[in-house]
């Protein structure tokens, strides 16, 4: 991995803020790359800390994004300070922005059904130019069968978008990408968890202070107990003491 990371719980994050990695997007497609990001909140940390192959998948991205204020504070203590949080909530209508006005063009993978269609109309609005070449939900499974895979890939590779954004839920959305992106026509591919939903506007994000305070966790937390539960009250406490031991055996190495 390049400087422009800071290793933590074992995976590279990389330290760019959103305009670097906005700018790293528009490079790539200028360029005429093929480039695998996945946006990285501390619990994507647990679990890849857990699992080699997760852990591969992300540090063999070309971005690992800081999803969350606590990724930023860990990497000011570990004296590698990240510059800026990079979330899909942020990034997809930041860069649908850059891409009306560049030409790009965008597909949308994944969400429940009619999801991706409200995310194009709304975004298509709030950008006019905004060129959408193909949405697709597919139907819900741990694991695709390879007759599901390939019509994916042959409707996407159909449409030949600039940027794939998929939203399968994470880690799900980074295993299917790293598995896939050789047969994809793209130039980005990126997960983005929820934020169909969200720059759709079905679900709400927390206030502006609340993400600045490290808070939208807690936010998240209130109005989906059932289903986040888990990963907050009972995942993402693990990091404290897991960071604290990297810090002292980093010191005790130095």
């Amino acid at each position: 991995m390049g400087n422009d990371t800071v290793k933590i719980l074992g995976t590279y994050i990389s330290k760019l803020n959103l305009d670097e990695t906005v700018n790293v997007f528009k490079s790539t497609i200028t360029k005429n790359k093929k480039i695998r990001i996945c946006v990285t909140p501390v619990n994507c940390l647990l679990w890849a800390n857990k699992s080699a192959h997760l852990q591969k998948v992300y540090n063999s991205a070309e971005l690992c994004t800081a999803d969350g204020v606590p990724l930023i504070w860990a990497s000011r203590l570990l004296g590698s300070p990240i510059r800026g949080r990079v979330t899909g909530l942020d990034l997809l209508p930041r860069f649908a922005e850059v891409a009306a006005k560049e030409n790009y063009t965008f597909f949308f993978l994944g969400a429940k059904d009619g999801v991706a269609k409200q995310l194009s109309e709304v975004l298509k609005k709030k950008f006019p130019g905004l060129t959408i070449t193909g949405i697709y939900s597919p139907p819900f499974a741990e694991r695709f069968s390879e007759e599901e895979n390939y019509e994916m890939i042959k409707l996407i590779n159909k449409a030949k978008p600039n940027v794939l954004w998929v939203s399968l839920t994470a880690p799900k959305q980074d295993y299917w990408i790293f598995e896939h992106l050789d047969k994809l026509d793209v130039n980005i591919a990126i997960g983005v968890g929820a934020a169909f939903d969200v720059v759709a506007g079905n679900i709400p994000r927390s206030p502006v202070w609340m993400q600045k305070m490290g808070l939208e966790w807690f936010y998240r937390l209130i109005r989906e107990p059932g289903r986040l539960y888990r990963r907050y009250l009972i995942e993402a406490p693990l990091f404290i003491p897991m960071l604290i031991k990297q810090i002292i055996s980093e010191q005790f190495i130095k």
